[in-house]
C-alpha cells in the first residue's frame, strides 16, 4: 500500500483512498461468498470494524447473524472465539479467573476467551445484566482488571454480539451504557426471494465458511485502521454533525458526545471504503441510522430509534 497525500496537506493518509477501497472490497466480496444477499449489511458491519467500533447484530435466529460474524474473523485472518450467553454464564466465564497453584502457592489469572482479537457474544441478551456488563470496561478501555491487575487485551479487539428480539422468552434488555459501547446496531433480515433461491441450491455456508480465506492480512488491517482516522473532516462537515447532535437534543437526551465520536468514525470508515481522503455529509447520511437508531430508542413513544434517526436527518440542513 501506498501513501496518498491529504486534500489539506495537513498529513498524508498511510493508504491511497483507491487503494483501500480496492482491498476493503476485497474483504466484503470475501464475506458475501458466505452472506448471500446482504451486501448492504456486510458493508456496514467492515465499516463499523475498520473504525475500531464494536458490533450489534439484532434479528431473528436463523437469518445468519452468527453465520455473519464468523466469516468477519475469517477474512480478516484473526484470532477467534465465540462465547454463548446463557442465564447461568457468570463473569468469570468470560473474562478469566484467578486460580490457586499448589506448586507456587500463589494465585495465577487464567484468561478468559476475551482475551482474543475477535469475540463473537452470541445472544448476549439471554445472560443477565451482572454477566453481560462484564464486558463494559474491555470494549471500553481494551482491558480487563482482576483482583487489582490490569491485562491488556490483544490488538485489535472487536466485540460482535448477537441479540434476539426482546419480544422472545428468557431476554434481558441491554442496558442503556451497553448499548452505547457498540458503535453500530444492525438487522439482516430475510434474505430476497432470489438470494433465499441461490442459498437452498448452493453449497451449505457452513462449508464455506470453514474453507473462507483471510482476504487482508492484519498488517494491512492495522494500516487501513489509521487510514481511517486520518480520512479528513473539514470545519463545514462538523458543523453539519454537531447540528445533527443538537437536533437529537430536542427528542429527549439525544445523542451524547459519545454518539458524536461513533457518528464521525463510522462516516470517516464509509468515506475511505467510498475511495474518498474526506467526508461529504452523504457519508454521515448513510451510516446514521445504524450508528445512532439503538441510542434513541425509546426517545419518543411510539417511534423506533431508526424511525427517529431519518426524521432527524430530514430535519437538519447540510
Amino acid at each position: 500500500m501506498t501513501n496518498a497525500t491529504h486534500p489539506t496537506g495537513l498529513a498524508p493518509l498511510p493508504v491511497a483512498p483507491a487503494l483501500a477501497r480496492d482491498h476493503i472490497q476485497l474483504l466484503v466480496d470475501k464475506v458475501g461468498q458466505v452472506i448471500v444477499g446482504k451486501p448492504d449489511a456486510i458493508r456496514l458491519a467492515v465499516a463499523c470494524l475498520l473504525a475500531r467500533g464494536h458490533l450489534l447484530f439484532e434479528d431473528l435466529p436463523g437469518v445468519g447473524k452468527t453465520t455473519l460474524s464468523q466469516a468477519l474473523a475469517r477474512a480478516l485472518g484473526l484470532q477467534f472465539r465465540r462465547v454463548q450467553f446463557t442465564s447461568d454464564l457468570l463473569p468469570a466465564d468470560i473474562l478469566g479467573a484467578s486460580i490457586f497453584e499448589r506448586e507456587t502457592s500463589t494465585f495465577q489469572f487464567r484468561p478468559g476467551p476475551v482475551f482474543a482479537q475477535v469475540l463473537l457474544a452470541d445472544e448476549i441478551n439471554r445472560a443477565t445484566p451482572k454477566t453481560q456488563s462484564a464486558l463494559l470496561e474491555a470494549m471500553e478501555e481494551g482491558q480487563v482488571t482482576a483482583d487489582g491487575a490490569s491485562y491488556p487485551l490483544p490488538e485489535p479487539f472487536f466485540v460482535i454480539a448477537t441479540q434476539n428480539p426482546m419480544t422472545q422468552m428468557g431476554t434481558f434488555a441491554l442496558p442503556e451504557s451497553q448499548l452505547d459501547r457498540f458503535l453500530m446496531r444492525l438487522e439482516l433480515g430475510v434474505p430476497g426471494r432470489e438470494a433465499e433461491r441461490a442459498m437452498l441450491m448452493g453449497e451449505d455456508s457452513r462449508h464455506t465458511l470453514r474453507t473462507l480465506t483471510p482476504a487482508i492480512a492484519p498488517d494491512e488491517l492495522h494500516q487501513l485502521q489509521r487510514a481511517v482516522r486520518a480520512v479528513h473532516a473539514a470545519p463545514a462537515l462538523l458543523d453539519y454533525l454537531q447540528d445533527l447532535l443538537a437536533t437529537s437534543r430536542r427528542y429527549g437526551h439525544g445523542l451524547s458526545p459519545r454518539g458524536g465520536l461513533a457518528l464521525l468514525a463510522a462516516s470517516r470508515a464509509w468515506a475511505l471504503m467510498h475511495g474518498r481522503p474526506m467526508v461529504i455529509p452523504e457519508d454521515i447520511q448513510a451510516i446514521a441510522p445504524s450508528v445512532i437508531a439503538h441510542r434513541l430508542d425509546h426517545c419518543v413513544e411510539g417511534m423506533t430509534g431508526r424511525e427517529l434517526a431519518a426524521q432527524i436527518i430530514r430535519q437538519t440542513g447540510v
